[in-house]
């Protein structure tokens, strides 16, 4: 690609997800991306044939604007609208500016949905995580597909927020109609600093990839 994320060089299991994707979810199918950002996984999926539906609340990380990465003078980041043009990619995405977890749950039905490390930030602590979950849980249609990766407690005072969750926590939101594909998590390791984080940074991180099992009728 001729662009990158701000996020690029970030670690994730974002190959895993795209992995199931590929095994279950037939092409030109729509994937939905909650915390979409500057597109770091939305620009691969729309470029692999995927619909996506990309739902991002911060206008910067949208439409672009000055950033400072930690060490430089201030920057234009191009942001996700100006990289899906510059790809030639807008007219395969749906960017949906708004809040996740404000008024009335999404209605974009999907085959996928992916969320990346977006649910343990303060500005979503107001809402329990069940609700992220559920709401995300909701889009999926019967056979698709769900996908996350977050952040992991590491200092004391993230033992103390449901946010920082573990992919045992999370098992607990997937009996009845959902199977678990694969649960992977990391140990501690260190990050450089990037946007937002100045310095040298400890992080765990963990995934939870699971399957909407097909109804009755889909069985057939």
């Amino acid at each position: 690609m001729q662009t990158q994320s701000l996020w690029e060089h970030t670690l994730t299991f974002f190959p895993q997800f795209l992995a199931v994707l590929r095994e279950r979810v037939t092409p030109d199918s729509t994937v939905v991306v909650v915390g979409a950002s500057d597109g770091k996984f939305v620009l691969p999926l729309a470029a692999t044939g995927y619909r996506v539906v990309a739902v991002e609340r911060d206008a910067l990380a949208v439409h672009g604007g000055e950033v400072r990465p930690p060490g430089d003078s201030q920057v234009h980041a191009m942001g996700l609208t100006g990289r899906l043009k510059l790809e030639k990619l807008h007219d395969r995405v749906q960017v949906i500016e708004e809040d996740f977890l404000a008024g009335e749950p999404l209605d974009v039905p999907c085959e996928a949905v992916w969320t990346s490390c977006s649910w343990h930030y303060s500005a979503n602590h107001h809402r329990p995580l069940a609700e992220f979950v559920d709401r995300m849980q909701r889009l999926v249609r019967p056979g698709g597909v769900f996908g996350a990766e977050f952040m992991m407690p590491v200092e004391k005072r993230h033992h103390l927020v449901e946010h920082y969750t573990s992919p045992e926590r999370l098992r607990r939101h997937f009996s009845g109609d959902w199977d678990v594909l694969l649960t992977l998590r990391t140990n501690e390791f260190t990050e450089r600093p990037h946007i937002g984080q100045p310095h040298d940074h400890t992080h765990r991180m963990g995934l939870l990839l699971a399957a909407r099992l097909p109804t009755p009728t889909d069985r057939l």
